[in-house]
């Protein structure tokens, strides 16, 4: 769900919903909840920690956010 006013926010959201489920693998179906709990939290975590990202100039999200966070 995005903020109330800001409809763009959905796209983004939308985004990495897609990113998770066809790099990941998290569309498909897991033999238990704890599985699709465990797959999730791996794809986070390498979609922040380990996946470079074009928009953020081959940066990782958590290098981004921690320069920010240096910055401040």
């Amino acid at each position: 769900m995005s903020a109330k006013g800001n409809p763009y926010e959905n796209a983004v959201a939308e985004r990495i919903n897609g990113i998770l489920k066809e790099e990941f693998l998290l569309e498909d179906t897991f033999p238990s909840l704890k599985d699709a709990r465990s797959a999730a939290k791996d794809a986070i975590r390498i979609y922040n920690q380990e996946r470079p990202h074009l928009s953020l100039e081959m940066k990782k999200p958590d290098e981004v956010y921690q320069q920010g966070r240096r910055a401040a």
